[in-house]
This record gives structure tokens, C-alpha cells and sequence, in this order.
């Protein structure tokens, strides 16, 4: 499927803004990046923050509809976490360039899309402590505060977006599952009933 010129250009600007960092890449940049005079960019896009605000959205819209997906899901809790483990490593395979630019250049974002941004990471993040608080509750994980344990659990994710090269594909499967039975097993309530 042939790409839009607009997808194209957004595609390169979440490389660059990976790359060099918002603040760093100029639309001459960009540019130049997609065989385009600056001027000729202005007839795709309003601005580079235009670019960035559709990649943060995006991806927030995919990591929340994938937890709408594990919240209906009629697995253990345990199933639950390792699903949205294997969520955050699949992206880094598959968008590694927007999840930096969602990670990292959100804070450049201008009101009123930063303030809606921030509650959509908010949601998630909530959401993903509710499905630790009922593992909890359950007496499936210990009794550790949830939001240490989401944030443990989100930043010992993070490595892999930045480590992760397409010749390395193959060792990503092995790595999630290695990084998932870590986690879990930190995480599992080990206390035989």
C-alpha cells in the first residue's frame, strides 16, 4: 500500500524528532529529509507540532484501545499484565519512532493538547494499576503500591525502544520473554496457600 506524502512526512519527522529531539529538528530539516522545499511542506502539514500531537495521539489511542481489549478480557490477571508487556515490546517493534516521540518530546506540546494528552497517559496509567490492584486483591501478585510497581514495570520497558534495531527482530521474542518472567517474577504473590 503506497503511503501519503502526509504519512510519509510524519513517518520522518517521528524519526527525526528520535533522532535529534523536537526541539532540535526544524521544518528545513524535514524538509529536506522528504525531498521537499519548506515552503512545499506547508501544503501538507501546518507545523512540525502538528506532526507531533497526531503521533502522541495515536499512540495513546492504541495503548488505551489495547487496554479496553485486556480490561474485557476473561483471563487471570497474571494473563492481563503479560498481554500489555508484550503490548509495549510489540510497539517497540513495530513503531519504535512514534513510542520515543510519545515517550520523550510529549512535554513540547502546546495547551490544549497537552493538558488532553497528559490525561490520556493518566487514563492508562490508572487503568493499568487497576489490573495490578485486582491481581492484588486477588491475592495473584503481593501486596506492593501500584503505581511503584506500574512504573517499575513501564520503565524496565523502556530499554528496549531505544536498544531495538530491525536485524535484531529475531532476539526480541526471546528477550519478552525473558523481560515478561522477570517481571512477573517479581511481581507473583510466591506464598503457598
Amino acid at each position: 500500500m503506497n503511503k501519503s506524502k502526509k504519512e510519509i512526512i510524519k513517518i520522518t519527522a517521528a524519526r527525526l524528532f528520535r533522532d535529534r529531539g523536537y526541539a532540535a529538528t526544524s521544518m528545513r530539516d524535514l524538509a529536506e529529509a522528504v525531498n521537499l522545499k519548506a515552503s512545499s511542506l506547508y501544503n501538507h502539514i501546518s507545523g512540525k507540532e502538528e506532526l507531533l500531537q497526531e503521533i502522541c495521539f495515536e499512540t495513546a489511542k492504541r495503548f488505551l484501545k489495547v487496554m479496553e481489549e485486556v480490561e474485557g478480557m476473561e483471563v487471570s490477571n497474571i494473563e492481563k499484565i503479560e498481554t500489555l508487556i508484550g503490548l509495549h515490546i510489540k510497539t517497540a517493534m513495530e513503531d519504535v519512532t512514534s513510542i520515543t516521540a510519545f515517550n520523550d518530546e510529549w512535554r513540547h506540546l502546546s495547551e490544549p493538547d497537552l493538558s488532553k494528552f497528559v490525561q490520556l497517559r493518566k487514563r492508562y496509567e490508572q487503568r493499568f494499576k487497576a489490573v495490578l490492584q485486582t491481581g492484588i486483591d486477588q491475592g495473584v501478585f503481593q501486596a506492593v503500591d501500584t503505581t511503584v510497581a506500574m512504573h517499575t514495570i513501564l520503565s524496565s520497558l523502556r530499554w528496549v525502544y531505544d536498544w531495538y534495531q530491525p536485524e535484531r527482530a529475531t532476539s526480541l521474542p526471546k528477550i519478552g520473554d525473558s523481560i515478561t518472567r522477570m517481571i512477573l517474577g517479581g511481581l507473583q504473590n510466591n506464598i503457598q496457600k
